[in-house]
C-alpha cells in the first residue's frame, strides 16, 4: 500500500461500538400487567379440566377435550397474547428512552508512526413530553385490538363447542341409523324366509322369492353403507377433539332426555339479545374502535412533538480526558412530508367506513342466524312428534303385511313396501331426535349463550 508522504492520515485498525438500550435490558416481565387483560384461554371456559377423563367419555368430557386440544382455541388465545404485548408496546411510549454507548478504537498514523487509543462512554435520554395525542391514540387502538382479540377468542370457543357437539350427535345418529338398518335387514330376511317357504310349498311363484331376495340384498347394502358412515362420523368427532381421526375412543351415548320445552316466545327478543352479546359482533365493534383510533394516530403524525433530551459522555483519547453533559428541549415540526400524512389519514378514514359496513353486515347476519336457528328448532320439535307417529303406524302396517303374507292372503310387494316404509320411518325418527338436539345447541350459539 502506498502512502502520500506529504499527507498524514490515520488508519483505524480496530473499532468496537456497543449500543445498549436500557429499556431492553430490564427483565422481560409484564411491567404494564397487560397479560391480566387477556381473556382466559379455552381451559378457563366452563371450568374445563384438561386431565384425561375416565372412559367412556360423556358429552362434557368430549367438549372439554376438544377445548383443550383443538388448535383453533390455542391459536385464538395466542393471538390475544400478541395483542396484549402490543398494548404494552404502545404504553411504553409514555416512558423515557435511555441509550448507552461505548466506543473503543485504536488509530495509527502512517506519517508519525504513533498509536492513539480512543475511549468514549456515554448515556443519552429522550423523553417525549407532548405529541398532540399520538401516544394516547396508539394506546386506545391497542386496547381496542386486545378487546377484539378477546372477543374473537370467545367466538372461536363457541365455534369449536358447537362443532364438537354437532359431531358428537351426528356420530350417535349414524350409529342409531346403522342399528335401524340392521333391523330392516332382519325384517327383509324374514320376508325372504317366508317367500322361500311358500315357494317350496308351491303356494307362490319364484318371482316372489326373487323380489324378496332383492329386497334383502338391498337392505344388506344399506347397512354396509351406514356402517361406513358411522366410522367416518367417529373420525370427524375425534378430529374435532384435536386428535387423529383413527384414534379409538370409548364414548358414552347421550341421555334420552328429549322433553319438549316451549320455544322462546319472541324471536325478536332473541335477535336483540344476540346483537348485544354475540362475541363476533363485539369483536367487530372493538375493531371499529381500533380503526377510529388509528385515524387519530395518523393525524398526530403530521403535528409537532416536544421532547426532553439529555446526554453525558466521558472521552479519553490521550490528549483529551473529561466528561461532558447536556440537557435541553427538542421541538420537531414536520413541514413537508410529500403528502404522506395526508394520504395515511385518508386511508385510515376509509378503513373506518369499511369497518362500519362490515359491522352492519355482521349485525344483519346475526339476526338471520338467530331467525334460521329458531325456525329450525321449531321445525325439528314438530318433526320429532310427527316421526314418532310415523314409526307407530309404519310398524303396525309392516307387522300386518308380513302376517297376511305368511297366511297366504297378502302379496310380497305389499310386505316389502311396508317394510321399506318402516325402515324409512325409523331413519327419519332417529334423524329428528338428533336434529332436535343439534338445533337446541345451534340456537344457543346463534344467540351467543352457548355456555349456559
Amino acid at each position: 500500500m502506498k502512502f502520500n508522504r506529504n499527507v498524514g492520515y490515520f488508519l483505524t485498525c480496530l473499532t468496537l461500538t456497543i449500543t445498549v438500550n436500557t429499556a431492553q435490558a430490564v427483565d422481560m416481565a409484564d411491567v404494564f400487567a397487560t397479560q391480566k387483560s387477556v381473556a382466559r384461554n379455552a381451559t378457563g371456559y366452563l371450568q374445563v379440566d384438561c386431565a384425561h377423563p375416565v372412559s367412556p367419555l360423556n358429552l362434557i368430557d368430549v367438549v372439554n377435550t376438544a377445548l383443550c386440544n383443538n388448535p383453533q382455541t390455542t391459536a385464538a388465545w395466542a393471538n390475544a397474547q400478541v395483542a396484549a404485548a402490543q398494548l404494552g408496546s404502545a404504553q411504553s411510549a409514555y416512558l423515557p428512552s435511555v441509550n448507552g454507548t461505548a466506543n473503543l478504537s485504536r488509530d495509527h498514523s502512517a506519517l508519525t508512526g504513533l498509536n492513539t487509543i480512543n475511549r468514549n462512554v456515554g448515556l443519552s435520554l429522550n423523553y417525549l413530553l407532548f405529541d398532540f395525542g399520538g401516544r394516547s391514540a396508539q394506546r386506545d387502538a391497542a386496547l381496542a385490538t386486545l378487546d377484539a382479540a378477546n372477543r374473537s377468542q370467545d367466538q372461536v370457543v363457541n365455534t369449536v363447542y358447537l362443532a364438537v357437539v354437532q359431531a358428537y350427535y351426528q356420530y350417535f345418529a349414524a350409529q342409531a341409523q346403522t342399528l335401524a338398518l340392521l333391523e330392516a335387514e332382519k325384517s327383509a330376511k324374514l320376508s325372504l324366509d317366508a317367500a322361500t317357504a311358500r315357494y317350496q310349498a308351491g303356494t307362490n311363484t319364484r318371482v316372489d322369492m326373487l323380489q324378496a331376495q332383492t329386497a334383502y340384498s338391498q337392505a344388506q347394502l344399506n347397512r354396509v353403507r351406514a356402517e361406513g358412515d358411522m366410522r367416518i362420523a367417529q373420525g370427524v368427532l375425534t378430529n374435532v377433539m384435536g386428535m387423529d381421526a383413527d384414534k379409538r375412543i370409548d364414548i358414552a351415548p347421550p341421555n334420552n332426555d328429549l322433553a319438549n320445552k316451549s320455544l322462546p316466545n319472541s324471536v325478536r327478543d332473541l335477535i336483540l339479545l344476540a346483537q348485544q352479546q354475540r362475541p363476533d359482533l363485539q369483536a367487530a365493534a372493538a375493531q371499529l374502535r381500533a380503526t377510529q383510533a388509528q385515524v387519530r394516530v395518523n393525524e398526530s403524525a403530521g403535528k409537532p412533538t416536544l421532547s426532553l433530551t439529555g446526554s453525558v459522555n466521558h472521552q479519553d483519547n490521550g490528549s483529551i480526558n473529561g466528561v461532558g453533559s447536556s440537557v435541553g428541549l427538542a421541538l420537531n415540526v414536520p413541514i413537508f412530508t410529500g403528502y404522506n400524512s395526508t394520504y395515511k389519514i385518508r386511508a385510515a378514514q376509509a378503513q373506518v367506513l369499511a369497518q362500519q359496513a362490515q359491522q352492519a353486515q355482521l349485525t344483519n347476519q346475526v339476526a338471520l342466524d338467530v331467525w334460521r336457528a329458531w325456525q329450525t328448532l321449531a321445525t325439528e320439535t314438530q318433526a320429532l312428534s310427527a316421526s314418532a307417529d310415523l314409526v307407530t303406524s309404519a310398524l303396525a302396517a309392516a307387522d300386518m303385511a308380513l302376517g297376511r303374507y305368511r297366511a297366504g292372503v297378502g302379496s310380497i310387494l305389499d310386505t316389502l313396501n311396508a317394510q321399506s316404509a318402516l325402515a324409512s320411518a325409523r331413519s327419519q325418527q332417529i334423524q329428528a331426535q338428533y336434529n332436535l338436539r343439534i338445533a337446541k345447541v345451534a340456537l344457543a350459539q346463534a344467540v351467543g349463550r352457548l355456555n349456559e
